[in-house]
């Protein structure tokens, strides 16, 4: 793949901020079905959803350069013919189980999803239930170059998409921190295929010029601080005649996919109308 120089990418601070908790065709005919009855598992009922999965995944050492290498997740999905790629970024909570939990849910819709760990190399410590310590994942984000991001991210689609199940395109998708990171790739990568951004601030309209993949937005009502970049990002896209398609679900708050409990009912509302439309988006723009 090709790459941008220099790289084109919000401040990890600012992506922190907007993400710092609040305690059409047969293949999109088909994926819609799926999700209908099939959409991730929210943080209470992952593991078992895991546990349960059928599907092979595994543990990848990701060569990000000289020096530098990025844990990842990988999961495959059960069909004969290859697949394409869909990147999973994380929240500022780190590679969870709940983002593995993401990524077989796609392997599921038929997409080849790994999910890299970008606090590897941080020594962020895990807990009982083997998830990063919270605090430490959110400081140690902190510390993180939005260009050595890219760079993972980079790294990351190009060993994907050589797996020999693989088509060579790819997809990335994002949540809070993630979502605003899975933006920005959009800004980054002249090869990347299509981007779907779940509440994730937006890149500097100065920056949306080098957009040429599609990107999907998929925002809570009640995430006001996120949802103040939307209208900015619209227009500018817009003008560039580049594709920003977004929706914002009534009612619904900031992490509406992980927290499917919470907002009196509104949280799992938003996560059943938005899973469809991300599975269908890949389909249609990856050709998978």
């Amino acid at each position: 793949m090709r790459r941008i120089a220099p790289v084109l990418a919000l401040p990890i601070s600012v992506l922190l901020a907007a993400c710092t908790p609040r305690m059409g065709g047969s293949a999109d005919t088909a994926s819609a079905a799926r999700s209908q009855t099939a959409i991730p598992a929210g943080a209470a009922e992952v593991q078992a959803r895991l546990a349960a999965s059928p599907r092979h995944g595994e543990w990848a050492m990701v060569s990000a350069g000289p020096g530098d290498s990025v844990r990842a997740w990988v999961v495959y999905p059960e069909r004969r013919d290859r697949a394409p790629v869909v990147v999973v970024v994380h929240e500022i909570f780190g590679l969870t189980g709940w983002i593995r939990g993401v990524a077989d849910q796609l392997a599921a819709d038929g997409f080849i999803a790994i999910a890299p760990d970008l606090l590897s190399g941080k020594g962020v410590p895990v807990g009982p239930d083997g998830d990063p310590v919270r605090d430490s994942a959110t400081a140690a984000i902190r510390t993180l170059d939005a260009a050595t991001v890219q760079r993972r991210l980079d790294a990351t689609a190009r060993y994907a998409m050589a797996l020999p199940a693989a088509l060579p395109r790819y997809g990335i998708v994002g949540f809070c921190w993630g979502g605003g990171v899975s933006f920005a790739h959009a800004v980054h990568a002249p090869g990347l295929g299509a981007s779907v951004v779940y509440y994730g601030v937006s890149p500097s309209t100065q920056s949306l010029a080098s957009v040429r993949a599609p990107v999907l937005g998929l925002y809570g009502e009640n995430d006001a601080r996120v949802d103040a970049t939307i209208a900015p990002a619209d227009s500018a896209m817009r003008a560039l005649g580049r594709t920003y398609q977004h929706q914002v679900f009534p009612g619904a708050g900031h992490g509406f996919l992980r927290q499917q409990d919470g907002q009196n009912g509104a949280n799992l509302q938003a996560a059943r109308a938005a899973w469809p439309r991300t599975v269908q988006w890949f389909h249609r723009h990856l050709r998978g």
